[in-house]
């Protein structure tokens, strides 16, 4: 019982995978979408009645500013008539005799009566003078405390607090005094000025301008459209001068001790709107509870949920048919495509996730078995190739079915052979870091292969291109009967060339002769490596026609050898005199000489080579009195270097650079002379550099500098007198002591060349592999199938 309740459970787990669930939770989607909508329509249509009665309080708080302003400006005129009044001036700054005082005060009483009778809406008004300690009001004169009892003597304020309020508080500002009076209030709006000081700089008193509140709240009542809410009047430091509700539970959430927050424009459930007067440094501020926009948008509101639960019940019917409509065919085509093989977990979840791994497992197998077709089909293609090349037919299978297997056109019987040697291949690799080097060499074979084939293609031939002997190999077919297929080879050679540099790559490239049959194949391969031997010659990257060098070395050009034994001597005792650039123009006499012609004979061309080297080496012996002598001599891979170059100019370079050092060596020798005990410490330094380089070769930030530093010199000031005592750089004792290592653990273990790498020092396999090959002359990989 509980096993099959598990069980069930799991087959409803896995069930929430099926496109049916999926297709449940889409429809339900798209049912969110018109919800949405009404729920953003009613969220728009709130926001709209919102703002209606936003410009409706806005419009109502500008009437109620246009009422309140008019009261202030009518306080603020009689303020302004009573402080300049002639009678108001006479008294309070002239120096008249005292029997005048009561006539021009009884003069200035009787002027207010006309003030009252003229600004009938304000409820009080008086001139309080410090001097004597006198009120004036319309038609009477009272003392201080006569007057406080008669108008503000209401148990709301204390003498001594309404006496400083009126002649020490601050000018032209808003209060609220008590009004005995008023209605049932008792309080009312006062504007007090103070009075300009006397001649001594005395106060002379203060104007006070009286409005009962109750005149503000039944203009403001009387406004069309006030609804009842709180109104408040709020002096510059928004402080309460009136409130028609001062106890409202509106007000409170507003409240920061006696000031109103009008920075806040909702609290609680309550919105604030303010204005600032246009008169005075009043604001008015009217309080409304948020209630009231939602009383007007309840039908909206409901409206919105009628629709959303309708959509909800008619939506949920539909989706329910269609969906078991659309899954009929899917589960049909799924049942079709089960088998024994088929993942009966994975078939049970999602159907078209089973069906994409159907079809892709399928698609696999094809895309391998036809990848085994291709790759089969190349090997058997170059090895075709490599064997019609190099001369070793195959009679099992005639040549014309072969081309015909591997898809390759054959145009006429007559063939030619373009040969292409990459002279900067370690260079490209390093412009290609993170792959491995094996697909490196593919992706350059590559390139070459499509651009070759492509421009034989162009001109009417049929280009196959293979890798031989380390050089990329094109087989043109050339098309039959055709005049110019020697230019025609030179330009597919020269467009190869100039396309091929956009990629940095350098070729030297070499052409053969015209052949006829498959037999002549070999022969027009064996003309194309011989022209490209000639690049020894003629120098790199360049294009080399066997017709040329044939022409070259058949024609009777009396073609001779010079480099005479005297010359030879002149220059050995030039070198040992140190005069570098005569020696140089005696070595350049020589090669020149020797290269006047178009195409020298690669046989003389080493031999001169050769005597030079052999030249040099006399030199350096008897400048160096033996092999101690001179520290080129205890090195002689510079030997190796010139013989390993590939053209005469290279060697040509070399030996000036040898020839340079070597006369600055002889120049140095005539001219000074070491002593003993700097040459043992020099020998002792040497030999410190030696260990160190031995003890630290696997650092791959070991370099000259650091090795300065450690020993306290500057980098290429040690170099300097490194090289002088061995003949040879610091940074080539480090990579050949690398090397050696390498040399060693390829011998004793079966570590990749990357690996290898690292282990020695360079963080870089491509630059191993560099170095590798500058020094031992192959690549590591090479050197590991020959040892």
């Amino acid at each position: 019982m509980g096993d099959g309740l598990l069980l069930n459970i799991q087959k409803l787990w896995r069930k929430r995978e099926s496109i049916i669930v999926t297709w449940l939770v889409s429809y339900s989607a798209v049912l969110f979408v018109p919800i949405v909508i009404s729920l953003v329509i009613y969220a728009q249509a709130s926001h709209a009645l919102k703002s209606e009665i936003h410009r409706a309080n806005d419009s109502l708080l500008k009437q109620m500013r246009y009422t309140i302003d008019n009261q202030i400006d009518l306080m603020k005129r009689l303020n302004m008539e009573m402080t300049w009044s002639p009678n108001l001036q006479h008294l309070m700054y002239s120096s008249m005799p005292a029997q005048e005082v009561p006539y021009t005060a009884y003069q200035l009483v009787n002027e207010f009566r006309l003030f009252k009778t003229s600004y009938a809406s304000i409820d009080e008004f008086y001139v309080v003078s410090r001097r004597d300690g006198s009120v004036y009001r319309s038609g009477n004169i009272r003392d201080l405390k006569s007057a406080f009892y008669t108008i503000h003597q209401t148990g709301a304020l204390t003498f001594d607090e309404w006496k400083s309020e009126v002649l020490n508080g601050v000018s032209n500002s808003f209060i609220v005094l008590p009004h005995a009076n008023a209605a049932d209030e008792h309080t009312a709006i006062a504007y007090i000025t103070q009075l300009p000081k006397d001649m001594n700089g005395r106060s002379t008193g203060s104007v006070v301008v009286m409005s009962d509140t109750r005149r503000f709240q039944e203009a403001v009542e009387g406004i069309s459209g006030f609804s009842g809410a709180t109104l408040l009047i709020l002096n510059h430091n928004n402080e309460i001068l009136m409130s028609n509700h001062p106890d409202s539970e509106e007000l409170r959430p507003f409240l920061n001790g006696k000031r109103i927050q009008t920075d806040s424009a909702q609290a609680g459930t309550s919105e604030l709107f303010s204005i600032n007067s246009s008169v005075s440094d009043l604001k008015y501020a009217l309080i409304i509870p948020s209630g009231i926009y939602w009383e007007k948008a309840e039908y909206v509101r409901n409206f919105t949920y009628v629709s959303i639960l309708v959509s909800l019940a008619g939506a949920g019917v539909l989706t329910w048919f269609f969906m078991r409509r659309n899954y009929s065919p899917v589960q049909q085509l799924v049942e079709s495509l089960k088998d024994e093989n088929t993942d009966r977990g994975y078939a049970d979840a999602n159907e078209f996730r089973f069906i994409q791994k159907v079809v892709t497992r399928t698609r696999t197998e094809n895309d391998e078995i036809s990848m085994q077709l291709q790759k089969h089909q190349q090997v058997l293609r170059s090895n075709m190739l490599n064997r019609l090349l190099k001369g070793k037919p195959d009679t099992l299978v005639p040549y014309e079915d072969a081309f015909r297997s591997f898809q390759m056109k054959q145009v006429s019987t007559e063939f030619a052979v373009i040969l292409f040697v990459i002279e900067n291949e370690d260079k490209l690799y390093e412009f290609l870091p993170g792959i491995d080097m094996n697909e490196r060499s593919k992706l350059i074979h590559l390139i070459i292969s499509n651009v070759v084939e492509e421009l034989a293609e162009k001109r009417g031939h049929a280009g196959y291109v293979v890798e031989t002997d380390d050089m990329m190999a094109c087989l043109v077919n050339l098309k039959a009967d055709t005049s110019g297929w020697e230019h025609d080879l030179y330009e597919i050679a020269a467009e190869a060339q100039r396309f091929l540099e956009r990629y940095d790559m350098e070729m030297t490239i070499s052409l053969s002769g015209r052949h006829a049959s498959w037999i002549g194949i070999s022969e027009a391969y064996r003309e194309a490596v011989d022209a490209m031997e000639y690049k020894m010659v003629l120098g790199k990257k360049g294009i080399i026609a066997y017709e040329d060098i044939r022409a070259d070395s058949t024609a009777d050009i009396g073609y001779g050898y010079y480099y005479p034994l005297q010359i030879e001597q002149q220059l050995i005792n030039v070198i040992k005199a140190g005069d570098l650039d005569e020696a140089a123009s005696c070595m350049n006499e020589i090669i020149e000489k020797n290269l006047d012609k178009p195409v020298m004979p690669l046989t003389l061309a080493r031999c001169l080579m050769f005597n030079l080297v052999g030249t040099m080496i006399k030199a350096i012996n008897e400048l160096g009195e033996g092999s101690g002598g001179i520290p080129l001599a205890d090195n002689p891979r510079w030997i190796d270097d010139i013989m390993a170059c590939g053209t005469l100019r290279e060697m040509q370079e070399k030996l000036q650079s040898l020839l340079q050092e070597v006369c600055a060596y002889a120049s140095a020798k005539r001219s000074s002379h070491v002593s003993r005990e700097r040459e043992d410490s020099l020998r002792n330094l040497i030999e410190e550099v030696h260990q160190y380089i031995q003890a630290n070769y696997m650092d791959m930030n070991l370099n000259v500098n650091a090795i300065g530093e450690h020993f306290q010199l500057k980098g290429s000031y040690l170099s300097k007198l490194y090289k002088t005592q061995t003949g040879e750089g610091i940074l080539d004792s480090i990579h050949k002591y690398r090397i050696e290592q390498a040399k060693r653990l390829m011998r004793t273990k079966p570590e990749s060349v990357s690996e290898i790498s690292r282990q020695i020092g360079y963080n870089d396999p491509a630059t191993f592999i560099r170095v590798f090959k500058k020094y031992e002359g192959i690549t590591p990989g090479k050197y590991k199938e020959i040892i």
